[in-house]
């Protein structure tokens, strides 16, 4: 089989201990405090796509979480995990078709495509590697060109009135709410009394906001924390009620220091009753039916305290901790439901793009983004907390 080579955006295998590079010729040398650093610009050669496969050219990605922790190498390393020396990273975005392989039925040249990233699934369709991360042998959008399979793939209408950029956006994130939101909103509703209007609260970013954004639709209450002021105006004019984390700064649980520091603890307890405190006041005492959290343990034991009986807390990822801590049985006394779902299945993407076309369900349009020359420094201000937006957008080709 003959290759294809293109530019491309490429993350090496990690070679010390504790998985950085030692060193690439861009920035400190070392990665560290600097995510940008591992990733160079280079030729990449990938397999010419299979019969079931398709030609793209990326147009739009939308820089994700899971980029962040490639470069990081938290949890893996995922160059090891897949057994591979370099690879290119990027799997929410846009994309053109160049050339459909010969079995190819749902797409065609030049359709242009939202970047469905399930990268390897079991019989019943759920992921079990996602497309440009641990999944083997698949080039992201950090490419010129790339390949996908055909159910990578989902043809856009572009004439819905929806952006190319919002749809980059929607790629992980909206779908990913998609599939967790149905989830737990139904184990809530299994629970609920008729006719209750339940609390979801949620934290995290760009899925956060979007299963909220869904949870608005279906006329729930809602609220979301973040302490950037460009997030919480955000968040205010998308109709979702925007709590200012600052209000209670210390609200990130560390066990170690907890059980070790006084000062720690006071402080941590300070923020945890100011938390507890809002959430009473605004849910006029019932605490959050759902919540909705992509941050992890540093907020799980807070959250944990807001829920009210019964109540959901769900998750299709993190973002500060995996680890997390609880007391079965209270949690069981509490009538507490966990919800854990890993991305969707290609036809909740196909749902999630149909709701998304009939009911205007989409990320609000963002002015900022990033040129191709740019994104060490997207990966850089992203890893520090400095991309302000939802949803940062990254430009590959032009449109």
């Amino acid at each position: 089989m003959s290759a294809i080579t293109t530019e491309a955006w490429v993350l090496y295998r990690g070679q010390n201990g504790n998985g950085h590079c030692a060193g690439n010729g861009h920035g400190d040398g070392n990665g560290h405090g600097n995510p940008g650093a591992e990733l160079r610009l280079e030729a990449f050669t990938f397999d010419e796509p299979g019969e079931y496969e398709v030609l793209v050219e990326p147009l739009l990605g939308c820089w994700e979480g899971n980029m962040s922790h490639a470069l990081a190498r938290q949890p893996v390393d995922i160059c090891r995990e897949r057994g591979e020396e370099k690879v290119v990273i990027g799997n929410a975005g846009v994309v053109r078709v160049l050339k459909p392989g010969r079995e190819v039925k749902n797409v065609r040249e030049n359709d242009v495509c939202l970047v469905f990233c399930n990268g390897v699934w079991d019989e019943h369709g759920y992921p079990k590697k996602i497309y440009a991360y641990d999944a083997p042998n698949t080039c992201g959008l950090l490419a010129k060109r790339t390949k996908l399979h055909e159910r990578q793939l989902i043809p856009l209408p572009l004439a819905s009135g929806i952006r190319l950029d919002q749809w980059a956006a929607f790629s992980l994130r909206f779908i990913t709410a998609w599939a967790n939101w149905k989830v737990a909103y139904g184990a809530w509703r299994i629970q609920s009394e008729n006719g209750e209007s339940p609390d979801v609260w949620g934290w995290g970013g760009g899925a956060t906001l979007a299963e909220l954004l869904l949870a608005r639709m279906a006329g729930c209450k809602t609220a979301m924390v973040s302490s950037h002021p460009e997030r919480l105006d955000v968040i205010q004019s998308a109709g979702i009620e925007a709590v200012d984390r600052n209000r209670f700064p210390d609200l990130s649980y560390d066990r170690e220091r907890y059980q070790n520091g006084q000062d720690y603890r006071d402080r941590y307890l300070h923020s945890e009753r100011q938390f507890l405190d809002i959430v009473r006041d605004k849910t006029e005492g019932r605490g959050v039916s759902i919540f909705v959290d992509y941050i992890g343990q540093p907020v799980f034991r807070a959250t944990l305290k807001s829920l009210a009986r019964p109540g959901v807390i769900t998750t299709a990822g993190w973002k500060g901790g995996m680890d997390m801590a609880l007391i079965r049985a209270m949690e069981c006394i509490s009538w507490h439901t966990h919800v854990h779902t890993h991305y969707a299945r290609y036809r909740e993407g196909v749902e999630a793009v149909a709701f998304s076309v009939a009911h205007g369900w989409a990320p609000p349009a963002c002015e900022q983004s990033w040129r191709w020359d740019e994104i060490p420094a997207l990966a850089r201000d992203y890893s520090l907390g400095k991309t302000t937006t939802f949803y940062p957008i990254y430009h590959v080709n032009p449109a």
